[in-house]
């Protein structure tokens, strides 16, 4: 079993919740910010000490959700402050970016770390095509392409043509290449059927960042691993891996109190000019194939925000609880999905950067020894 600490890098200085979407950002402030990125990026590097196998970053934008704009420059940064945890780029949201920039970048972070990259290809959430002006509709497109094309970029010996339906260029030849050959492991999002598909037919990791519900997972994972043997390979545990919020603490009663504490915070103030945004650009767009999948993205959204604390730690959303309590919880989690790599988010919200640290090294000391043989 591998574990990756998963960072968003929130906000937690919100007096009263946002409204809208891009969120003002009047009320910013550079310093507490500067002390933000130094707090949340030793917590990163600290990930290693504390026995992760991955520390994970992502990109968002325009909104106090996360400070993580670019998961590129915090993987550079976490270069310099680790030795051997692989960086889990969970990761550029590609149909947004120029694909040769990222194939790139990712080459240099790769070659930099002595070949840790984990490299994610994220379609991202549908609001945040109206960030960068790129049509969502256009989504999967634009994915499939860069996604090959990065490949290309990272395994072609020789200068390369690309002319394709989103993405032209005269001729390609990346410095440096990647240090993993033939490249570095692909992770894709992978929450609903249409993605799971998706992610098999790139070789990817299937990545469920936030498991809304055990059933509908272990669904996922069952057309993954039937579109991997029509793609031509056996998927692995290693292939899969499942995200959780996470709060480990001394006793249950003090985790609920802190997860409680940070889940109000997350999905009352971060996640609602998010979820206002999503609902509109779904009503206007073909983000989603079919009416199917934009329901059940409404309806996951819905039930996340709406469900007890007790609901969530059921249906394996949540790990939460004593050392003892989470390490129950993981074998249940284990058992019922067959996964090989759990993303814990362990900064929820605004709970404290002092609660992060202690459940990092109860991981370290309780749950590690009792759920890295799964």
């Amino acid at each position: 079993m591998l574990f990756n600490f998963f960072h968003l890098m929130p906000w937690p200085y919100c007096e009263e919740p946002p409204t809208s979407w891009p969120v003002p950002n009047k009320t910013f402030d550079a310093r507490k910010a500067c002390e933000l990125y130094e707090t949340y990026t030793a917590d990163m590097a600290y990930a290693e000490d504390c026995g992760f196998d991955w520390v994970g970053c992502n990109e968002h934008h325009f909104s106090p959700y996360g400070l993580m704009s670019n998961c590129n420059l915090i993987g550079a940064a976490l270069v310099a402050r680790t030795k051997k945890i692989k960086l889990g780029m969970l990761g550029n949201l590609v149909p947004l970016l120029n694909p040769v920039r990222v194939a790139e970048e990712y080459a240099m972070l790769d070659t930099m770390s002595g070949g840790r990259l984990i490299a994610g290809f994220m379609r991202g959430i549908p609001h945040e095509y109206r960030a960068y002006n790129v049509n969502p509709d256009e989504s999967h497109a634009r994915l499939d392409e860069a996604a090959r094309l990065i490949v290309k970029c990272w395994t072609s010996d020789e200068p390369f043509r690309w002319e394709g339906e989103y993405y032209n260029y005269p001729s390609v030849s990346i410095w440096p290449k990647p240090m993993q050959r033939p490249h570095p492991p692909l992770l894709m999002s992978a929450s609903n059927a249409e993605a799971a598909e998706f992610a098999a037919r790139h070789k990817a990791i299937m990545g469920m960042t936030l498991i809304a519900d055990l059933d509908l997972a272990r669904k996922n994972i069952e057309i993954y691993k039937a579109a991997a043997r029509a793609n031509g390979y056996e998927a692995t545990p290693a292939h899969v891996l499942t995200g959780h919020q996470t709060v480990i603490a001394d006793t249950d009663a003090e985790a609920r109190e802190i997860m409680r504490k940070g889940l109000e915070y997350f999905h009352q103030v971060l996640m609602r000019p998010q979820r206002e945004a999503q609902s509109e650009v779904l009503q206007k767009t073909s983000y989603y194939a079919d009416a199917g999948q934009k329901q059940y993205f409404d309806a996951r959204l819905k039930t996340l925000r709406e469900r007890t604390l007790e609901e969530q730690i059921e249906a394996g959303t949540v790990l939460c609880g004593s050392p003892e309590s989470v390490v129950k919880q993981m074998k249940r989690v284990h058992k019922a999905l067959g996964h090989g790599v759990f993303n814990m988010t362990m900064k929820i919200g605004n709970m404290p950067d002092a609660a992060v640290r202690r459940g990092m090294e109860l991981f370290r000391d309780r749950v590690a020894p009792e759920t890295r043989g799964l």
